[in-house]
């Protein structure tokens, strides 16, 4: 009987054993596309490498800005673990302005998010873990000092705690996230835009958009999908002044998990979420009919600042739920209705 338990219990051990020793790289995209689910039913030591830097680039059709990044995008990486994950982030910088960075993770459980023990500058590697005790959608930013140049620069990103049971299984999945650019008058012969803290503090933006950059989900850059499919939207709002009004025109959104909770019931049939600065959303709705779809802030004006974006939906045509006398006529020098 002795022998039988000690067996029992080695068993144990050794099970435990080879579950802390899980280990793995970090599922890591850029805007719009989203890691796959996570498969495996225990906990990970997940490890991943952000890196700080400057990238210039286009931020509106003919003018460039000098972006803060997180790996050389704006929005930073879209991070994806499990709830009882641990997060091993080896942070460095390659900001050769000597201008010190870090990261402030809203689903770390702990001081500063993070951002206390990850300061770094140029040259330097620090590595940091942290245990993912809660499961939810979450902004992380940059808190280095002066807390809103960095993010008001392009320092941000989303990271999505799965829970331990899953998420409901949808076609596709999207990441899309809202932000605000703060310039110096933009003028005809403007080529690189400037930072403009003084306009942040009076919270008039130049720029509202969605990915980094005006247009990022028009033209070819539209996010496709197909009629019958179940599409979910992992969206937040990096701010840092603006609360957004998110809603896709055309469409009802079937769940919404609001401020990112994905432990709660969701709402459901929601026309319009409320995204606070610093929070998210996830939201999922069924293709029915073809076409174009609109994601806006609902905060209307916004579109002419650049928060508007495509989603284009191919497939059959159902005259029963959407039918018309005469087919759509183009809609000429409308940013809504393309």
């Amino acid at each position: 009987m002795k022998t039988k338990n000690i067996l029992m219990v080695a068993t144990m051990l050794i099970s435990m054993q080879v579950h802390a020793d899980i280990k793995e790289q970090a599922q890591l995209t850029f805007a719009p596309y989203v890691p796959v689910p996570i498969k495996r039913k225990s906990a990970a030591t997940v490890t991943m490498k952000l890196d700080s830097s400057v990238v210039e680039s286009e931020i509106a059709p003919g003018i460039k800005y000098k972006f803060w990044t997180f790996g050389g995008r704006v929005p930073g990486p879209f991070i994806r673990v499990r709830e009882g994950d641990t997060l091993e982030i080896h942070v460095t910088n390659s900001d050769k302005s000597g201008m010190p960075h870090n990261v402030d993770l809203h689903s770390v459980t702990g001081p500063g998010g993070g951002a206390t023990v990850t300061t770094v500058v140029n040259g330097e590697h620090k590595i940091v873990k942290f245990k993912k005790l809660h499961a939810g959608l979450f902004i992380y930013h940059c808190a280095a000092p002066p807390v809103m140049d960095h993010i008001a620069n392009g320092m941000y990103g989303l990271i999505l705690v799965e829970p331990k049971s899953g998420l409901p299984k949808v076609d596709r999945e999207f990441y899309v996230l809202q932000s605000e650019f703060y310039t110096k008058p933009i003028k005809d012969t403007t080529e690189v835009a400037e930072f403009s803290h003084e306009q942040g503090l009076l919270e008039h933006p130049t720029y509202i958009v969605f990915n980094g950059k005006v247009g990022s989900l028009t033209g070819e850059n539209m996010l496709k999908a197909k009629v019958g499919e179940k599409v979910r939207i992992y969206f937040g709002n990096a701010g840092p002044n603006k609360i957004s009004s998110f809603h896709v025109i055309g469409e009802v959104f079937d769940h919404v998990y609001r401020e990112g909770d994905l432990v709660s019931h969701p709402g459901k049939s929601v026309q319009t979420t409320l995204v606070p600065s610093g929070g998210a959303t996830v939201v999922d709705f069924k293709l029915e009919v073809p076409g174009k779809y609109t994601l806006v802030d609902h905060a209307i004006f916004r579109v002419e600042k650049g928060a508007v974006g495509f989603l284009d939906v191919e497939g059959k045509e159902d005259s029963k739920i959407y039918w018309a006398q005469e087919p759509a006529a183009p809609c000429e020098g409308c940013q809504v209705h393309p």
